[in-house]
C-alpha cells in the first residue's frame, strides 16, 4: 500500500507541474527553455515509472491476478504522461513561433494602414487619404500585419496547419494538374526506327473551398473609451473561432462549403482524387490496435515519403498506443529526450489532431505519412471585416471573413489505420 501511494502521489506531482506556470515564463516558456528541460524530464521519469508498474500488471494478468488498484495506478500515471507530453507539445510550438518573430508584438509596419483601420473598427470613419483598405460594399480588408498575426496564431492552435502545406492564393479558386503517367518507352539498335511512344496523361484536381466567419461584438462606449488594442482584441475573437472550425473541416470535413478533409480520401469510398485513395492498414485486434499494425503501417509507406513522416492521431488513442511494444518487448512510443523534439512511435514523431476519430470499430484513427506532401491548405490572400453598428444596438458587431481551402495532394504519401470491427 506504501509504494501504491509513492506512485500515485509521484504521478500527481508531475502532473501538476505540467500545468505549473512559473514566475517570468511567457506563454509558459521561459526564454532559456529551462521550464520546458525540466518538464521533459519530469516527462522521462514518468515513463519509467510507467514501464515498471505495467510491466508489473502484465505479470499479474499473467499469473491469473486482475487487481483493479494496479490497473488504476497504471492508468493514473499514463494520464499524467499524456498531461505532461501535451504541455511539452504546446511550448514546443510556442518556443519554434518566437524563434520565427511570431507568437509575440510584432512592431506595425503599416502604421497609416492600421490608423485606418483602428479608426473604423472605432466609428466607422476613416478619412479618405487613409482608405485604402475600405471597400465599396462597406467592407475593409485588415492590415498585413493582422492578417499575419492571425495566421500565426492558427498555426499554433490548428495542428494540420502546422502539419500541412499552405498555400496563399489570390484568385477564386485554385486547381493544380495531376499526373496519371503512362510514358513508354523501348529499347532500339543504332539503325532501328524510333517509332513514338505514349505520352503521360494529365487530369485536373479541383479543391474544396468555404467561407470562415466569426462575429464578435463589443458596446460603442467600449471602443470609444478603451485604451486596449482594438487590432489584438479582435484577432483573439477570430483566431479561436477560426481554428476550431478549421481543424475540423482539414481533417473530417465534407467539402461542402468547407475544405474536403483528409480522412475522406481513404481508400474504399468515393474516388476523390485522380490517383485513387489512401491506402488503409487493419489495426490487428478487433476494437484495438496491435504494435504489429503499427509497424505494419509504417512499412506500408513508400521509403521516400519516410523522410518527414509523421503520426497523427487523438490523445486517447495514444494513450492505447503507449502500452504497446515490439517483438523484442521494447515499448513503441518513447517520450521527448530534449526539449523542441516530440514523442515519437516506432522512431516517427507524434502530432496531437483532437480531431481525429477516437479506436472505435471501423474508425480511421490514426494516420501516418508526409502531412507536407499529402494535403494543401489554400488560403484567399485577405480577412475581411464588416463593422456594423446597427443590427444589435448597443453593440457594435465586426463581420470577420476568411475564405479557406483544402484537399488532398497525393494519395501515395499518406496511410491510415482503420480498427478493425468486432
Amino acid at each position: 500500500m506504501k509504494n501504491n501511494r509513492i506512485v500515485l502521489a509521484k504521478a500527481a506531482e508531475l502532473a501538476a507541474a505540467s500545468k505549473r506556470v512559473p514566475r517570468g515564463v511567457i506563454g509558459g516558456v521561459r526564454a532559456d527553455g529551462s521550464n520546458l528541460n525540466q518538464m521533459v524530464q519530469q516527462l522521462q521519469q514518468a515513463f519509467a515509472t510507467f514501464k515498471d508498474e505495467h510491466t508489473r500488471q502484465l505479470g499479474e494478468i499473467k499469473a491469473g491476478i486482475n487487481d483493479p488498484l494496479q490497473a488504476s495506478k497504471v492508468e493514473k500515471i499514463n494520464e499524467t504522461i499524456a498531461d505532461l507530453q501535451a504541455a511539452i507539445d504546446v511550448n514546443n510550438t510556442k518556443m519554434a513561433a518566437m524563434e520565427m518573430g511570431t507568437g509575440g508584438a510584432t512592431p506595425v509596419k503599416d502604421k497609416e494602414y492600421s490608423a485606418a483601420f483602428q479608426a473604423h473598427m472605432r466609428k466607422g470613419d476613416v478619412q479618405a487619404a487613409l482608405n485604402k483598405g475600405a471597400a465599396d460594399d462597406g467592407g475593409y480588408t485588415s492590415p498585413v500585419e493582422w492578417d499575419r498575426s492571425i495566421t500565426d496564431k492558427l498555426i499554433i492552435v490548428s495542428p494540420m496547419r502546422a502539419l500541412c502545406t499552405v498555400q496563399k492564393v489570390g484568385g477564386d479558386g485554385y486547381k493544380k494538374l495531376v499526373n496519371l503517367r503512362g510514358t513508354t518507352s523501348g529499347w532500339v539498335g543504332e539503325t532501328d526506327a524510333r517509332p513514338e511512344t505514349n505520352t503521360p496523361k494529365l487530369v485536373e484536381q479541383a479543391y474544396s473551398w468555404g467561407e470562415l466567419y466569426a462575429n464578435p461584438s463589443a458596446t460603442q462606449q467600449m471602443l470609444d473609451d478603451s485604451e486596449i488594442n482594438i487590432e489584438q482584441w479582435l484577432g483573439g475573437e477570430v483566431d479561436v473561432e477560426f481554428a476550431y472550425q478549421e481543424g475540423n473541416a482539414f481533417v473530417v470535413g465534407n467539402g461542402t462549403k468547407k475544405p474536403r478533409g483528409l480522412l475522406t480520401y481513404a481508400a474504399g469510398g468515393t474516388a476523390l482524387h485522380p490517383l485513387g485513395g489512401i491506402e488503409v492498414v487493419a489495426s490487428g485486434a478487433a476494437g484495438g490496435i496491435t504494435g504489429d499494425a503499427i509497424l505494419d503501417l509504417i512499412y506500408a509507406l513508400p521509403e521516400v515519403f519516410t523522410g518527414n513522416a509523421k503520426f497523427a492521431m487523438n490523445r486517447n488513442t495514444m494513450l492505447r498506443i503507449r502500452k504497446l511494444k515490439d517483438s523484442d518487448n521494447n515499448y513503441l512510443w518513447q517520450p521527448s529526450l530534449q526539449a523542441g523534439q516530440p514523442s515519437t512511435l516506432g522512431g516517427y514523431a507524434i502530432a496531437d489532431i483532437p480531431d481525429m476519430p477516437g479506436v472505435a470499430a471501423n474508425a480511421l484513427s490514426i494516420a501516418f505519412g508526409d502531412f507536407k506532401r499529402a494535403y494543401k491548405i489554400l488560403d484567399r490572400v485577405g480577412v475581411r471585416v464588416l463593422r456594423d453598428p446597427y443590427t444589435k444596438k448597443p453593440y457594435v458587431m465586426f463581420y470577420t471573413t476568411k475564405r479557406v481551402g483544402g484537399g488532398l495532394e497525393n494519395p501515395e504519401c499518406m496511410k491510415f489505420m482503420r480498427i478493425a470491427a468486432a
